[in-house]
């Protein structure tokens, strides 16, 4: 039941990883109208969905599709989140997890609204979604969201802080001051933030400073000051926790990645240092397998998925000498990317080609192309991608 959602292609150059200047009219996304019927089940029964953001300067909404139990894809709707993104063309939040679950049940859907700095929260049923509201950022250019505890955590890159909200049951938020916390002193470029799963810690990487900061949380999601840490490579980007108390990083400008173990006290420690994806270009965006054997980049510069390998004892290493676990063709430039419930299937932001990739995920790590889904405008500013 896809309706068209393709506009105009606008022929701008890219810079991946970031736009390097915002055009003086950002364009916006004018998709459909959201669908009020409830969502076709796909053949074989519909299993998860995938959520994407338009970041619209005019008016921001979210495209959802529902996953199969194949891995296929359908459009199921377009639902505005009653925000503004910034408009752009590729990656002009330059940012990971601007659109996330709640990551429990998968219940609630959670998106940044960077032109209004605010957050939506939506509902979720299969795929279709129901907003619940607005909240303010409580600072400017929200980016990239993570919850832990039932506290979400918003980083604001434009004023370099960390605001927490207590998450009501039916999907409010309300501010939590001991939740907020300054990023570390000379801090910038703040590109993601993501917490521990067991609720320890919550890191940001600022790649304009190529620092990372670690937050201790305490009772009730308190936040400790942020003691920071200089990155092993250039320009820290996306990362994941692959253990409790292990991260993995996207190095933006140095085409590798770098695993850290945290101490208790926040500090981290290099345990594999700016690993080489072979030449595959601007890899960005950067997620991990529950399990964490398994850790994946999008490189927006080769139009290919690193994968890699995370050993019991600290090391990353490629899964495919190249360094292409799989691709997603020239000038596709991959964005932000998400597995799904049970890290079956790996889901991409295909920017320039307007698509959203898919991949099958191999019991040891290896990808087998999906067919995915079109639709999408290419180039238009589309951003973040939560799968479950």
């Amino acid at each position: 039941m896809r309706s068209s959602i393709v506009l105009a292609f606008g022929t701008l150059a890219l810079a991946a990883c970031g736009e390097s200047s915002m055009p003086t009219a950002p364009r916006s996304s004018s998709l459909a109208a959201p669908s009020s019927a409830r969502l076709d089940r796909t053949e074989g029964g519909s299993r998860g969905a995938v959520f994407t953001q338009t970041n619209g300067a005019n008016a921001n909404a979210v495209v959802a599709f529902a996953r199969g139990t194949d891995g296929s894809l359908t459009y199921a709707g377009t639902f505005n989140t009653g925000g503004k993104g910034i408009g752009g063309t590729n990656d002009p939040l330059a940012s990971q997890y601007s659109v996330l679950l709640d990551g429990e049940d998968d219940r609630l859907l959670f998106v940044a609204n960077a032109g209004t700095n605010n957050v939506s929260t939506f509902r979720v049923d299969g795929a279709s979604l129901a907003l619940v509201g607005t909240t303010s950022s409580g600072g400017t250019l929200p980016t990239s969201l993570a919850i832990a505890n039932h506290t979400l955590y918003v980083l604001n890159a434009g004023s370099n802080t960390v605001r927490g909200f207590d998450i009501g049951e039916n999907g409010t938020l309300t501010p939590n001051a001991g939740a907020s916390a300054p990023l570390s002193a000379g801090s910038s470029g703040g590109a993601a933030i993501r917490a521990s799963r067991d609720g320890r810690f919550v890191v940001v990487t600022e790649k304009g400073s190529r620092t990372i900061d670690v937050f201790t949380i305490a009772e009730h999601g308190r936040l400790g000051s942020a003691t920071q840490s200089a990155s092993a490579g250039i320009s820290p980007f996306g990362f994941d926790f692959v253990k409790e108390n292990q991260i993995a990083v996207s190095e933006a400008g140095s085409a590798a990645s770098s695993l850290y173990a945290i101490a208790r006290n926040g500090t981290l420690a290099v345990e594999s240092a700016s690993v080489s994806t072979n030449g595959q270009a601007a890899p960005c965006w950067l997620i991990a397998t529950t399990n964490g054997r398994f850790a994946f980049t999008a490189n927006a510069g080769s139009g290919t998925i690193s994968g890699y390998s995370v050993g019991e004892k600290g090391v990353l290493r490629l899964l495919v000498p190249s360094g292409i676990s799989g691709s997603t063709g020239a000038g596709s430039t991959p964005l932000d990317l998400d597995l799904s419930r049970g890290d079956r299937y790996l889901y991409v932001l295909e920017s320039g080609s307007g698509r959203i990739g898919a991949f099958a995920v191999g019991d040891n790590g290896a990808l087998s192309a999906l067919a995915g889904i079109g639709g999408l405008a290419p180039q238009s500013g589309f951003q973040g991608l939560a799968s479950y």
